[in-house]
């Protein structure tokens, strides 16, 4: 029986039933041997609580919506399963041209498209199957040619994939299996749209898996739209528990950030440091400044091409940097092993991301550091931090020379507050300023040579005098046509001529 077919015939599963389950060695799942010795070269014999209790429903067919903290090893909960299902069932032959695509995996950033597309290759290195990634900030000329040679597994993002799926360059006809990760921040970001125009042009008999490191109640509604009778695992909820992370707290002015991270970062204990920024500008800005200070840090955000966020994170991974600066875009897919400390340059807004950046450190058995900068702005960011902990952040006592800007720090600018000189020349000094009145211009009466009033019958007799067979060429326009110059649309036009200005002097 395909798992297609599972699908609509296996009643759901409680939740209960997989809660209590426990497989020591990944050997004890029913996976196929090319996925297995796969598992065995990396090292990977013992599955961690999310892969134990994801990997068995999904096996049996079964939608899943799962809530775990970031770093736990969701990707090889779904790409293990998902490897064994397209492996051991027969594709089918009668239909030509390229393969499409049976695995269709969502992710909200470009880095984690990546490192998903490589742990599909990896655990998939001894059979057939092929995967390949489509995410923006690059050509997608390499990513359509990739789909036409034909793919078992698509890993894409939703803005990439809307635009080839507008362009007709990807045909979705034949997914079985669709896998959204890290849904949350995908919201956040706002893709429900795409997603649920993605969701609508698959086929409706299909396998759904949700992976979430939150499950507020827009991620619930997303689950119920997609889902049907999921099994639900939850490993940390609402990604409070923060395992093997020693955090402390500065608080601090904000014009002292910078020192003292400069000073935390000059420490040689400080092996590899990812240090968070709230906006791009401002991680920009604190990279170029550790630069200036001797310290080497590249940054990573939104805005920097693809192929400058690549080469950050290889010189990050490999060592050449001791420094990632990066914005929430990292926070999620990140996937760089031994870093020892995290750095909240800000805090973020959202207590989620927080406990999504600290668990960058702290791996595999490693206990990592967590530093988080607070400036009074920020408290509240704080509080709400301490709250969905449930832990009161330990507080560092910074010492009084830590306290301000240093002195290399480009200054403020301060106007020259010495009054100006009055301005000299044909318009004479400028002495009508203090009052608040208009400077005098040439040929400007003083206030106290006011001239008559004008009336109707001056006006008259000068037009007269200025329209005799003396008078400029413009002045007998001007009498020949009461109305002026500005009625008939001349006057600009006919302007260079002295004649006006002549005749009225």
């Amino acid at each position: 029986m395909g798992m297609v077919a599972q699908i609509l015939t296996r009643p759901a599963l409680s939740v209960r039933s997989y809660r209590s389950i426990f497989v020591p060695k990944f050997s004890s799942l029913d996976l196929a041997k090319p996925i297995l010795a796969a598992l065995s070269d990396k090292g990977y014999h013992t599955p961690t609580p999310i892969q134990a209790q994801a990997i068995p429903p999904v096996l049996e067919g079964h939608d899943l919506l799962g809530c775990a903290q970031t770093g736990t090893g969701k990707t090889a909960a779904f790409a293990v399963p998902v490897l064994h299902h397209l492996h051991t069932q027969k594709l089918d032959t009668t239909r030509k041209g390229p393969r499409t695509p049976r695995a269709l995996v969502l992710a909200p950033t470009r880095e984690l498209a990546n490192q998903i597309d490589e742990s599909f290759n990896t655990y998939g290195q001894h059979t057939n199957l092929r995967s390949t990634p489509i995410f923006g900030g690059m050509s997608q000329h390499h990513q359509v040619r990739a789909l036409r040679r034909g793919i078992d597994v698509l890993v894409a993002t939703p803005g990439r994939l809307m635009d080839l799926m507008e362009q007709r360059l990807v045909d979705l006809r034949d997914v079985e299996i669709f896998i959204l990760d890290e849904a949350d921040r995908m919201l956040d970001m706002g893709f429900i749209d795409p997603i649920r125009k993605i969701s609508a042009a698959l086929p409706k008999r299909r396998q759904t898996l949700l992976f979430s490191a939150t499950m507020p109640q827009n991620i619930v509604k997303l689950a119920n739209s997609l889902l049907t009778d999921p099994v639900k695992i939850t490993i940390t909820p609402h990604a409070s528990e923060i395992p093997l992370v020693k955090q402390s707290l500065y608080q601090i002015p904000r014009d002292a950030k910078p020192v003292v991270l400069e000073h935390i970062l000059l420490d040689e204990a400080v092996e590899r440091a990812l240090v968070f920024s709230r906006t791009k500008h401002g991680a920009d800005r604190i990279t170029k400044r550790l630069s200036k200070a001797g310290i080497s840090a590249v940054a990573i955000h939104g805005d920097k091409a693809q192929n400058q966020r690549l080469r950050a994170l290889q010189a990050f991974r490999s060592g050449r940097v001791r420094v990632l600066v990066a914005t929430d875009v990292a926070a999620r897919g990140l996937d760089v092993d031994a870093i020892t400390h995290v750095i909240n340059f800000d805090l973020p807004n959202e207590p989620e991301a927080y406990v999504h950046r600290i668990g960058r450190t702290g791996r595999a058995g490693a206990e990592g550091i967590a530093i988080s900068f607070c400036s009074p702005d920020e408290r509240n960011y704080l509080r709400a931090i301490e709250r969905l902990t449930k832990t009161r952040i330990k507080q560092v006592i910074v010492p009084m020379e830590m306290r301000s800007s240093p002195q290399s720090d480009a200054q403020p600018y301060i106007e020259d507050e010495s009054p100006r000189p009055a301005r000299q020349g044909p318009r004479g000094p400028r002495q009508d300023h203090a009052s608040g009145k208009k400077p005098p211009f040439a040929g400007h009466k003083s206030a106290g040579h006011k001239g008559k009033k004008k009336t109707a019958k001056a006006s008259s007799k000068k037009r007269q005098a200025r329209s005799g067979p003396g008078a400029s060429n413009a002045a007998n326009a001007h009498a020949s046509h009461p109305s002026g110059f500005g009625a008939a649309g001349k006057r600009k036009r006919e302007r260079p001529g002295t004649g006006v200005a002549k005749a009225v002097r």
